[in-house]
């Protein structure tokens, strides 16, 4: 059993003014081991993280030691790569216009000076890189056109790149690498971080995801409040155990009560709804019932909160909110706000919130004309009101002036829901609500939708997250290839249930939902249904095109219309026999 250890930080201390983020934390790695660092947001996972990155400088008296040799603190971000530290952070720094091969090659092309690139020779050794990883891709194909697990592992080849085939004495950062991925793709990551470790490298794995830590890992440190609670081995600890660490009591239900709702009063009825991926979709909610809607990555669920909410524009469909049926084409979400409905999108700092706006911007910009009074908005009024909700739903710390991405995730997700639920919907629709979460801040949000379900809201939850929805939804919605495979209630939901409905409405429909079919003019994987009808090809429609185009008044781009290119009438092809003769043989006109 390798006992190395590659790295270790002694007595470790960092102070932000009055607050104490770490307090005399001692924490190493060793070689060929995944080490998880868990805890709750503010917990000081990403402050550790920092001083190892040379992002932050440490409180004297710190002591970090990297493969036996001490290391002068504050540690710069060229020293930390010189002695082997390599960081895959939650946003994977890359490049979505460049190539695999460019964000790969990165500053470490083999050639060097004003020597030319030798791009064959560099595709051919990337290619070897990715095969490693078990990744097939293109090279040559930009980041922007992968899968989200495929961006994730390429992030992770670059960092190996770095450190080279022999990891010994080398060590490997992942700061919450499965936060965007969807549940399916997580064992992809987990083979290439099991193929990092058995170079001899050690790696920090920092996450939210506690069956994640516990599936990967060979030990656990938790942190509590800047403090070392404890490290123990994984194989010697369960969840149950891990979670009771990271929260500092025992937490006798993780999820709360499920929410007992009868047949009443309808509030959300959805019929005939089309989109890019969804065929056909029915749905009807009732007041106080929480319904979830999954399915496998790509199977169309997550597109419905937004269609709904008139964020997308559908195909076709109607989509009726309290007896008020709203647009479904050419919709804004201020006519779906005016009829009762929230939104919370999956993507809280870009679609959810406002990261350079403060908290009270963002906690009160559904509510602001409340707070205007002859034509001025009551500052002080509206500071209350949004300080009231941060105490109430437990957002730390609750100050209103401060920047919302300052916040972290797990209090960004509780001040966005408060944003909404002040508004007393009748429709609350969410999308991945615990996506990147601490596990304390999650049972909070689980604990606030199903009061909301209690008030009377009904709910609607997209979300992969199988295990939460089968403990909170009073029935689930199954999706595969945009149409609806099965709904679960009552005994039948479970997450084992969900799970299989979900992998059986996938193969029992071959390719995708895709059946084979051969035809003289086709042979290959069609959508179920009729055979389409052939129809010729009307007169091609004028295009627009954008240029762009500099004049002494305006530089930018402008659209310019192309004319189609008028048919012409066929020339009349003349007539072919065949014929002999001593000097040729064949087809003549």
């Amino acid at each position: 059993m390798v006992t190395e250890t590659v790295l270790q930080f002694t007595g470790l201390s960092k102070t932000f003014g009055a607050t104490r983020a770490l307090i005399d934390v001692d924490f190493d790695v060793r070689a060929g081991e995944v080490h998880g660092l868990v805890g709750r947001n503010g917990s000081g996972k990403s402050t550790l993280i920092k001083v190892l990155s040379g992002y932050h400088v440490p409180d004297p008296g710190s002591r970090l030691v990297l493969d036996d040799q001490e290391i002068n603190l504050p540690i710069s971000g060229r020293e930390a790569a010189d002695h082997g530290l390599v960081f895959v952070h939650q946003d994977l720094g890359l490049v979505p216009a460049y190539s695999v091969l460019e964000n790969i090659r990165l500053n470490s092309w083999q050639a060097s000076g004003f020597q030319r690139i030798h791009w064959k020779s560099e595709r051919t050794a990337v290619e070897g890189e990715l095969e490693r990883f078990g990744l097939e891709v293109d090279p040559n194909a930009p980041v922007i056109t992968l899968s989200q697990v495929d961006r994730a592992i390429v992030a992770i080849v670059r960092a190996m790149h770095h450190l080279g085939n022999d990891g010994s004495g080398k060590v490997l950062v992942l700061d919450e690498p499965t936060a965007y991925l969807p549940t399916d793709s997580v064992e992809r990551l987990f083979e290439a971080v099991r193929t990092v470790a058995a170079t001899g490298a050690g790696v920090v794995f920092v996450s939210h995801r506690t069956d994640e830590v516990l599936d990967i890992t060979d030990r656990i440190t938790v942190l509590r409040d800047g403090q070392l609670i404890d490290t123990v081995v994984t194989e010697a600890t369960d969840e149950h155990a891990l979670v009771s660490l990271i929260l500092g009591r025992t937490l006798e239900s993780f999820y709360p009560d499920p929410v007992e709702a009868e047949p009443g009063e309808r509030v959300l009825t959805v019929t005939g709804l089309n989109g890019t991926l969804i065929r056909n979709f029915d749905l009807n909610v009732d007041r106080g019932e929480i319904v979830g809607i999954t399915g496998l990555m790509g199977a169309g669920h997550d597109e419905v909160p937004y269609y709904i909410f008139g964020a997308r524009d559908a195909a076709s469909g109607h989509v009726v909110v309290n007896d008020q049926e709203l647009k479904t084409s050419k919709a804004t979400p201020t006519e779906a706000i005016a009829a009762g409905v929230a939104l919370l999108p999956a993507d809280r700092l870009y679609l959810s919130g406002t990261s350079e706006a403060t908290v009270e911007d963002n906690v009160a910009l559904p509510v602001l004309k409340k707070y205007f009074s002859r034509g001025r908005l009551q500052l002080a009024a509206v500071r209350e009101r949004v300080g009231g909700l941060l105490t109430t739903f437990d957002v730390r710390p609750a100050m209103p002036n401060l920047e919302f991405s300052a916040l972290s995730g797990g209090n960004q997700q509780k001040a966005l829901l408060a944003k909404w639920l002040q508004m007393e919907p009748s429709l609350l629709l969410l999308h991945e609500p615990t996506q990147g979460v601490d596990v304390g801040s999650k049972a909070d949000i689980f604990s606030r939708i199903t009061e909301a379900a209690e008030a009377g809201t009904a709910v609607v939850i997209a979300s992969a997250e199988h295990e939460d929805l089968a403990n909170l939804c009073t029935r689930v919605v199954v999706f595969d290839s945009g149409r609806v495979v099965g709904e679960l209630s009552g005994a039948d939901l479970t997450e084992e249930r969900i799970l299989d409905l979900c992998y059986r409405g996938a193969r029992g429909r071959g390719a995708h939902g895709m059946v084979f079919q051969w035809r003289p003019y086709r042979v290959g994987f069609v959508p179920e249904g009729p055979e389409p009808e052939l129809v010729a090809p009307s007169a091609p429609a004028p295009r627009t095109r954008r240029v762009f185009r500099w004049s002494p008044h305006r530089v930018g781009y402008v659209d310019v219309v192309i004319a189609p290119i008028p048919e012409t009438a066929p020339v009349p092809t003349p007539a072919r026999r065949f014929r002999w003769s001593p000097h040729r043989v064949g087809y003549v006109d």
